[in-house]
């Protein structure tokens, strides 16, 4: 189809006729049917885009989005990344689009495809083979086709912040894993066991401060029982929060001091007063 269209003239339409669900994409305003998804690609699309969409660099990724390259081309990519709008309803560039090939991929077609993105100022176009041995190819403007195979990274410096494992475009597993990296690195973590370790270590601080607050209450209850026993009543709580604080401040032996030195209506006083000095008898 790509041959054929080359040897026709600009065809009749023009993106600002098509609406957003419209089957088609256009190349020099022929249309392009776009069929359903096979089941070669209807897995891994989605794939794809959670795996892009979730790097910590991304601000933005699109299953399926137009983008309108000319008045009269318009191409929707399985997955781009960082589409940029100027307000209509098509994007007008990509610096990254993932491409799945699958069982009867018109091959024509899809090199006039690339061909036009990266002619539109896309940086990078991944085609994931579906079909023989699992592998990317990664197309630029400016180098020769280099192939990925299925064991290694891809990387986009200035759009992704991390790379990206070939399997993680086709694979469950790995583009589960994948994501999970990309959003705990987001969240400034390496890895889910540094999140473990770091809530690990938040539970043991926590604890600490329980241990503490229970000392602290365990050392105010003797006090506690000394006023009372001096002052021949139970104690407000207005007068315990005082206790509490001062036996922050002062420790539990000066408190012991005041209680033994101060008379009742000293003693009584000096629980009221907040501003009182603890070191005073």
């Amino acid at each position: 189809m790509g041959d054929a269209r080359k040897l026709q003239s600009p065809g009749p339409f023009r993106t600002d006729q098509l609406r957003s669900g419209d089957p088609y994409e256009l190349s020099e305003g022929h249309p392009v049917f776009c069929a359903p998804t096979g089941r070669d690609g209807a897995g891994p699309n989605g794939l794809g885009f959670s795996v892009l969409d979730s790097d910590p660099a991304v601000r933005n990724a699109g299953v399926d989005a137009g983008i309108a390259i000319s008045k009269n081309t318009l191409r929707a990519p399985d997955v781009a990344v960082n589409l940029e709008h100027d307000g209509g309803t098509w994007a007008t560039s990509a610096p990254l689009v993932l491409e799945y090939a699958g069982r009867g991929q018109d091959e024509a077609e899809l090199a006039t495809k690339i061909a036009e993105l990266l002619a539109a100022g896309t940086r990078w176009v991944w085609v994931m083979r579906l079909v023989g041995p699992r592998r990317v190819e990664v197309h630029t403007a400016a180098s020769p086709v280099r192939v990925v195979n299925v064991d290694g990274e891809l990387t986009a410096p200035g759009v992704l912040a991390l790379p990206v494992p070939v399997r993680a475009l086709f694979e469950r597993d790995a583009a589960h894993e994948t994501t999970l990296r990309n959003l705990l690195s987001a969240r400034g973590y390496s890895s889910l066991e540094a999140l473990r370790d770091k809530s690990r270590e938040e539970g043991r601080e926590e604890g600490r401060e329980e241990g503490r607050e229970e000392g602290r209450e365990e050392g105010l209850a003797p006090l506690v029982r000394l006023f009372e026993r001096r002052l021949s009543r139970a104690l407000t709580e207005a007068e315990r929060e005082t206790l509490r604080r001062r036996l922050g401040t002062s420790g539990p032996a000066r408190l012991g001091d005041v209680v033994l030195d101060l008379g009742t209506t000293e003693l009584a006083a000096w629980l009221v007063d907040p501003t009182e000095d603890a070191g005073r008898g």
